[in-house]
């Protein structure tokens, strides 16, 4: 029998093959220049929430009635809001929490779409009809309705951990619980063609176990489209928040976030003062064209067949 021992020159190569298939992949996506941009102004929004307490001197929930409703100035680049507060930091806060719900909510329906979709296209028969006909059922409900209802619903629930900082973790639940169908569809497709191919034949030939042979062989092998899904995801589901905070039934205030700051600036707006809605909304824009343009790059990216 043929040793297997690694040596210094395999492993090596080995860590060669590795640096290079990464330096290929980098480059791919450094030829996308809309998604090295959209980096750069994601980085930038994460940056600026992350240390928001250190960059700017004013406090989000302090309230001035001499500065209320100013227009962007050195002072307040983006205005204050009604209470006098300033909008950047106001903005950069509410980022922090959009942002971790929109990644929050994704990691979790991107969790139940793969282990779905998983079973479901390995195992086929009646798994596949039972799994696939729950994820037909969760499609065809009104989206938006059954997000009001299921926060509705959790509001009338006494857990703390789902109401706290203005029922951010009970939006996370229904978000990711809601956005779960289309990754399923995507693993099941993909296992579907996988579960045939001679790597997992050869499983199967040494009495390897199906959890196994499926979340150790087969799921590797479906990361890129998974991750190409993610980031699209992350885009929809901040959407979905803002949306639901406009209309009043997701995260509710004093916690800021960019739906609910539009919200707010409702009847603000017929008064003449744009600044208080035009900024949260370029904010979701901006965030959510450049998670896009990130998700175009990476497919590029990824893609095998265009790796140079």
């Amino acid at each position: 029998m043929a040793s297997t021992t690694i040596t210094p020159d395999r492993l090596g190569m080995r860590m060669a093959e590795q640096r290079t298939l990464g330096s290929m992949m980098w480059n791919q996506f450094r030829r996308h220049q809309m998604a090295m941009a959209a980096s750069v102004v994601l980085l930038v929004l994460i940056f600026g929430s992350v240390f928001v307490s250190i960059l700017s001197p004013y406090d989000p929930e302090r309230s001035s009635m001499r500065e209320r409703r100013e227009a962007p100035s050195l002072e307040h680049p983006m205005g204050t809001d009604t209470l006098g507060r300033d909008m950047l930091t106001r903005l950069l806060y509410g980022g922090r929490v959009s942002l971790s719900i929109g990644l929050a909510a994704t990691a979790l329906g991107i969790t139940i779409g793969t282990v779905i979709g998983a079973l479901a296209g390995y195992y086929g028969g009646r798994v596949d009809d039972t799994l696939m006909r729950l994820t037909d059922l969760f499609i065809s409900l009104p989206r938006l309705f059954m997000l009001i209802i299921m926060s509705l619903l959790l509001r009338s629930l006494d857990v703390p951990l789902l109401k706290a900082n203005g029922n951010v973790g009970g939006i996370v639940l229904i978000l990711g619980v809601l956005s779960w169908t289309g990754v399923a569809r995507l693993v099941r497709g993909q296992f579907l063609g996988l579960k045939e191919k001679e790597f997992v034949e050869a499983a199967r030939t040494l009495g390897i176990g199906n959890l196994r042979i499926v979340f150790r062989h087969i799921l590797p092998n479906t990361a890129t489209p998974i991750i190409v899904a993610a980031t699209l995801l992350v885009a929809g589901t901040i959407i979905s928040e803002s949306g639901l905070s406009f209309l009043g039934f997701g995260v509710q205030p004093p916690t800021p976030t960019w739906g609910n700051m539009l919200n707010a600036a409702q009847d603000e707006m017929r008064k003449g003062n744009w600044w208080m809605a035009v900024f949260p909304g370029l904010m979701i824009f901006l965030t959510v064209i450049s998670i896009n343009y990130i998700g175009d790059g990476l497919r590029d990216a990824l893609d095998p067949r265009k790796l140079k």
